[in-house]
């Protein structure tokens, strides 16, 4: 894999690289079956959604039950409470994580990116965390909103690009999903299906292009394609219903992403000179069991390829932004890559956008 990586002929010094990662999660997890029940879903057709998902649990924050062990749907103020405190907690954890994999303190971090589509606050979240975690009065932000879970990738290139722009400087990028605060609860099968799938999380990574790190602290992040899909603008939406988000997940959006993926995939390839065959390893966005099916199909990658995407549909759910970043931390633990391995990352999310990366350990 070595001659493959050096037909990129890049100079490494000048490229970002991915370190310090952190991931995050509620205290409780729930079983499908649990959830179902507290959804208080009788609907055979719904409760077969649950079943069939593909998850075996997720956490979540969720509410008491009622006296009836029913959750009710939380109001608006109720939602964008638990948006802000599930964010900066989950937020919070993920950074301390990444910076003491990094051996690095707040004090070292020049800009911060933070992620989320899950509910909308002004101050940003950027400002919340700088103000909880004590980041230096000069440190740079951005908030990115709205771009669903593609978003995360969508980070990492704004990451990238100012990293490489500013040798030396490093740069924190939190994806801070609370998908339970922009669950909706009406009975009908279309929420029902956002509602068995989405479950909340965080992961955070530090980016900084500098010759002390090596290829065995992350990979360099090479180079950015995207392919945004504008005919199915409408297919992954936020609808606003009665002051509150409610999710719209069209049912041919695995067949939109399916027949559209290769497009990125093959300029990313084709423009760094190299072929599908030479990516050793796929991290991928868990965003449903029928997404994976239709990627893998459409670009012929194996069950083992995408064994780290699965897992993570199975133990958390689609935690929107964050979740390829979950699937990047199982591909580090199992310390099978090598150095000048090649990676690629996929997200797809609303826009129709898909997004993807290429790495080089």
């Amino acid at each position: 894999m070595q001659s493959n990586a050096t037909e990129l002929s890049k100079e490494t010094m000048l490229y970002p690289r991915a370190i310090g990662v952190g991931t995050a999660n509620p205290e409780t997890s729930y079983d499908q079956e649990t959830i179902a029940d507290l959804f208080g879903e009788k609907s055979p057709r719904i409760r077969k959604l649950f079943k069939n998902s593909h998850i075996q649990k997720r956490y979540l924050y969720l509410p008491k039950p009622d006296v009836n062990g029913l959750l009710r749907q939380e109001d608006a103020s109720s939602l964008q409470a638990k948006h802000l405190h599930g964010s900066l907690e989950m937020g919070c954890e993920a950074i301390n994580k990444s910076l003491v994999e990094s051996n690095l303190t707040v004090n070292d971090i020049d800009y911060i990116i933070c992620v989320s589509s899950t509910g909308f606050i002004c101050p940003g979240l950027s400002a919340h965390i700088t103000k909880k975690m004590n980041f230096r009065s000069d440190i740079r932000r951005a908030d990115i909103l709205g771009m669903g879970c593609s978003a995360g990738m969508n980070g990492l290139q704004s990451a990238s690009e100012y990293a490489k722009a500013n040798p030396g400087k490093k740069v924190m990028l939190l994806m801070a999903e609370v998908c339970s605060a922009a669950y909706f609860i009406d009975g009908t099968v279309t929420t029902a299906v956002v509602n068995s799938l989405f479950g909340d999380g965080a992961a955070a990574l530090i980016v900084t292009a500098s010759n002390d790190n090596s290829w065995f602290d992350g990979p360099l992040i090479m180079d950015f394609e995207s392919e945004v899909i504008t005919n199915n603008i409408d297919a992954l939406r936020y609808d606003f219903v009665e002051g509150m988000f409610s999710f719209y997940l069209d049912r041919d959006i695995p067949y939109v992403i399916g027949s559209n993926i290769h497009k990125p995939i093959q300029r990313l390839l084709t423009r760094n000179n190299l072929k599908l065959r030479d990516i050793d390893h796929w991290i991928i966005h868990s965003g449903g069991k029928k997404v994976i099916d239709s990627i893998k199909y459409n670009i012929n990658v194996t069950n083992y390829d995408v064994r780290h995407t699965l897992n993570v549909l199975r133990d958390y759910g689609n935690m929107s932004s964050c979740s390829f970043m979950f699937s990047y931390d199982l591909l580090r633990k199992e310390n099978i890559v090598n150095e000048g391995d090649l990676g690629l990352a996929i997200a797809m999310g609303p826009g129709v956008a898909i997004e993807t990366a290429l790495l080089r350990w």
